[in-house]
Parts: C-alpha cells; structure tokens; sequence
C-alpha cells in the first residue's frame, strides 16, 4: 500500500467519525435502512459462512492480527525509532479499517431505536412494582428449583453438554419467533470462545464478535447460567446493540423455552438483577424476600458467587473500566450500568403480559 493510499485511509477516519454520528441523530433511519435492511443479509451471510466451523474463527483472527502486530514492531523497530509520523499513520490507517469493518458489520446497531421502541413498553417503575416483580421471579425460581431437583435444598445441574445447550438456544429462538417474528434464528453461530479462561479473568461471560458475526460464550461460566448467557449473545447477533435489552431478550426467549431447565435458568439470572436492585432501593423489603428463596436457588447463586471470586484479580476492574468506556462511546449512556435496565423491562413487560412472564 503506498503512502499516497495510507494518508487517504487515514484521514478518512475522523469523516468516518462524524458521519456515524450524524447518521446516529437518525435512529429511525438506522432502524430501518441497516438494523432491518442491510444487516439482516450481513450476518446472515457471515452465520452461514462460519456457523459450521467448530471452534472459534474469530478468537483466531484476533490472535493472528496480535502476532502480526508483535512481529511488524520487531521486524520494524529500527524504521520506527527513525520515522515516528510513518507509524502513528499505520496505525491510523489500521484504527480507519477497523472503524468502518465495525460499523459496516454490526456497529450502527447502537444507534437504532431502543427496545422499549420495539415492544412498545416503558422502563420506569416504582419500588412497589419491583417488589411485586421479585416475588414473582421468586416463585417461578423456586417452582422449577424444585420441579428439577425433586426438594427444596438441592442446586439445579444442568445436564446437558455445551454443544446441547446452543442447540437448545435456537430452539428457544425458533419458539419465541411464533409470537415475536421479528427475532426469528437461522443459521446458528454460536460457539465456547477460545478464551474462555481469559474472559473469566476479565468478568466476562460472553461477546460477539462483530467482524465475523460468531455469538461467543465464556465456557466455563457454571452450565445453570448458560443457556441465558447464550440467549444473551444471540440477541447481539440480531442486531440488538443495548446491554440491557440483550439481557431482556435472552430472559424472554429462555423462559419461553419448552425446557424447564432453560426456563430455571431465566428466572435464576433475572432474580439476582431484581434482588441487586431491590437491595438498593429498599433493604428490609429485601431482606424478607430473601427468606422465601429455596436454599437451593441460593445454592446456585453461592455456585456462582465463588466460581467469579476464584477468577478475581487486580486487572478486572480495568478491564471492566474500559469496557464501560466502549458502552458509553456507543450511545450507552449508562455504561455497564446499562445491564441493569432489564430490570425496567420486566416490569413494564409484566404489565402487559402478566401470563407470560
């Protein structure tokens, strides 16, 4: 690639910038002509190209490009010491295809309308609602703690294999789409990352890759808590950008399942959002509801808690500072905070479908 070439690349990458933010003043313009036109056929495209490939292809992109990377400085370093400005431009060249592969690929999505937009629901609620909304996650989590586990005390396993699991997922999708077409699952990518050990380190429990499309989930996340982290990235693969309405999604779409351990699985995750912020917001409400959990719903919450302190480390927080900070470039103003929102969701959307939730 000539100089010529690379300074045009790399100039066009503050034009990339402001042309994603005007056309990000335009949701209903990316939800149209992107979110439902064109990425539709993208990621349909990039799941029937890669679906079928066992393993993570994307998980070894990245590990190439970082080799590459490492050698080109090696192989380069004197050339770079004597011409700084010709490195900081491959880099610039490197940040503009990255920033238009992103945004071509996926990354518009976090600028389309929310999903309170696409369901028609609210996200305000008083603490009233939240409570009421606890007891009933509550009841369904011990309803089918118990279904599973014949009594009370014993902590649900999940007794499928992984490759199970994401099978079980497009089903759930299959039978979500009955009702809600527009979440209709083809052509399944969704796959245990390569890095799932390293993910944990970081706090992970999933991503997308949204250069090759791939749904990647933490493998060795506990099996009780993956068919709604499942559920979780392949709403990302749908298009959907918000953390919160991922976690809604995947909560939707798992408890609908056919499956009563998918469907313990939902009910388990949403009640430890709804037991963190009823905790915030009124402690002896929550305290009492604390004492009607089976003890094995706690159990699998005490599984959970000491399988992510066994991962603990002093790089978390960064890693989850920048991560807040990527949230918060995309149009998630709240950050991490925004996984949070589910909360809302299920309020509103138990308002309306009362037999359902």
């Amino acid at each position: 690639m000539g100089q010529k070439t690379k300074t045009i690349i790399a100039f066009a990458l503050p034009l990339q910038i402001i042309l994603v933010l005007w056309a990000g003043s335009y949701p209903n313009f990316i939800e149209n002509y992107y979110s439902n036109g064109v990425y539709p056929y993208i990621s349909g495209f990039l799941r029937i190209l890669l679906g079928w490939i066992p393993f993570s292809f994307g998980d070894l992109i990245y590990t190439t490009l970082v080799i590459l990377a490492i050698r080109y400085v090696y192989k380069h370093w004197k050339r770079i010491k004597q011409k700084p400005l010709y490195f900081i431009k491959d880099i610039a060249v490197a940040l503009s295809i990255v920033y238009f592969s992103f945004h071509l690929l996926w990354g518009l999505n976090y600028h389309r309308q929310p999903i309170t937009w696409k369901l028609n629901i609210q996200n305000e609620y008083t603490v009233d609602e939240l409570v009421e909304l606890t007891q009933h996650i509550v009841e369904k989590s011990n309803q089918y703690q118990q279904q599973l586990t014949g009594d009370t005390i014993l902590p649900v396993h999940i007794p499928y294999a992984k490759k199970e699991i994401f099978a079980k997922t497009e089903e759930a999708y299959e039978n979500f789409a009955h009702q809600f077409p527009d979440f209709k699952y083809e052509h399944r990518s969704l796959k245990s990352s390569i890095y799932s050990v390293p993910l944990t380190f970081m706090g992970y429990g999933g991503y997308l890759n949204p250069f090759t499309n791939e749904a990647q989930v933490n493998g060795v996340t506990p099996k009780f808590r993956l068919p709604t982290v499942s559920g979780h990235e392949v709403a990302h693969q749908l298009g959907y950008s918000a953390e919160g309405a991922t976690n809604f999604i995947g909560f939707l779409v798992t408890s609908q399942s056919n499956d009563p351990y998918f469907k313990y699985s939902a009910y388990n995750h949403a009640l430890g959002y709804c037991l963190a912020d009823l905790y915030q917001k009124d402690e002896a409400k929550y305290n009492q509801v604390v004492m009607t959990i089976n003890q094995g719903v706690k159990e699998n919450f005490n599984e959970l808690r000491k399988f992510w302190e066994k991962y603990e480390n002093p790089l978390e927080p960064i890693f989850k500072s920048v991560f807040n900070t990527f949230l918060k470039a995309n149009n998630q103003k709240d950050g991490i905070k925004s996984y949070n929102a589910v909360v809302g969701y299920m309020v509103n959307y138990q308002k309306q479908h009362s037999s359902q939730l």
